[in-house]
């Protein structure tokens, strides 16, 4: 798409007089590019952590590789660990989605906003249902990822600026948490082990080739940097897999670190590490944004946003998220104590 046509696409449905949708690339980032090897049009690729609440952009550079751009903290993610089930459900979702020129919205009431695209072709195949899930400004969050209205706008104009360079769409990966084996292993009980170990398959593969995966589903779950054997035979979400190959070079890099990543998991296990799970009053923010809660109070923090949108529930961004042994969690309150996963040491 021209850049014309972009332009135009995106102020469609701006009101006049208002350009915040059209603001440059700040200087820092044109200056961080620079120094990287990388060019403001070059293409984009956005990885979100919910329990760490951090969002990173990563940006190809001239080797054709990604490297990373920005690590920005996010300022509220709301309900739990674990995928977005059904509308309603306050779950911000897991899983690999595409944001094209169409899902960018500069008129948003949450300052600037993309819609993830959620559901997509899996979340459809395993019944789940929700709308409007996006990542914005206003840090008030029902569902998204809300960011400053800082932090927004620049994930506005470096998507803007990546599809103005000829990039149909950016990949977002969506994760519970890093994937490492210390969060694999606490994590294992979880109902949702088994899909996050796929989700992991995806993060392996970007970490070992440093290029976004080509997604596809079939059987449930999602596959990467795959292509069917058969002419004619095709990835359903909802059917059973056909007969496929992965990338040659991907799947050797791939299986040498998930070998590399079980031998961890299994000794962290036999040391005695307890499985647990995690449980927040409606989700959490990055450590930074509690601290200013906790010196400051709400009205802090209302100033980092646009001032039109009220943060949504603050105070219960200031209770550390708590952890119980998985054999009793369902059974909240018996047991359960204070945990701070940011602090915490294995052995």
């Amino acid at each position: 798409m021209s850049g014309v046509i972009l332009v135009a696409a995106l102020a469609g449905c701006v009101k006049v007089g208002d350009q915040k949708h059209l603001q440059p690339v700040p200087p820092k980032l044109v200056a961080s590019m620079q120094a990287k090897a990388m060019s403001v049009s070059d293409p984009i690729l956005i990885r979100v952590f919910k329990k760490e609440a951090e969002l990173e952009v990563w940006k190809r550079d001239r080797s054709g590789q990604y490297a990373l751009l920005m690590t920005y903290p996010v300022c509220r993610w709301s309900g739990q660990l674990g995928p977005n089930m059904k509308e309603g459900d306050r779950q911000t979702p897991e899983g690999f989605y595409t944001v094209r020129v169409g899902q960018m919205n500069p008129n948003s009431a949450y300052y600037l906003s993309f819609d993830l695209g959620f559901p997509n072709e899996l979340d459809r195949a395993l019944g789940r249902t929700g709308s409007a899930l996006m990542i914005h400004g206003a840090c008030s969050s029902s569902g998204c990822f809300a960011m400053t209205d800082d932090g927004a706008a620049e994930l506005f104009v470096l998507a803007r600026e990546a599809i103005k360079g000829g990039q149909e769409g950016f990949q977002v990966q969506s994760f519970p948490f890093r994937m490492t084996p210390k969060n694999l292993a606490e994590h294992r009980a979880s109902p949702h082990i088994a899909f996050w170990r796929n989700l992991k398959e995806g993060s392996d593969h970007f970490e070992t080739t440093r290029r976004p995966p080509k997604v596809a589903s079939c059987g449930r779950r999602y596959v990467f940097n795959a292509s069917p054997n058969s002419p004619g035979a095709r990835f359903d979400a909802g059917a059973a897999c056909p007969a496929y190959t992965v990338e040659a070079e991907a799947a050797m890099m791939v299986a040498a670190k998930q070998a590399s990543d079980e031998t961890r998991i299994g000794k962290i296990i036999a040391s005695g590490r307890a499985a647990v799970s995690y449980t927040y009053l409606d989700g959490s923010m990055h450590p930074s944004f509690r601290e200013i809660l906790r010196r400051s109070g709400p009205a802090r923090l209302q100033a980092l946003t646009s001032g039109s949108v009220e943060v949504s529930r603050p105070e219960t961004a200031l209770a550390e998220p708590k952890v119980t042994p998985a054999g009793a969690m369902s059974a909240w309150a018996a047991g359960t104590v204070q945990h701070d996963p940011e602090t915490e040491r294995l052995p």
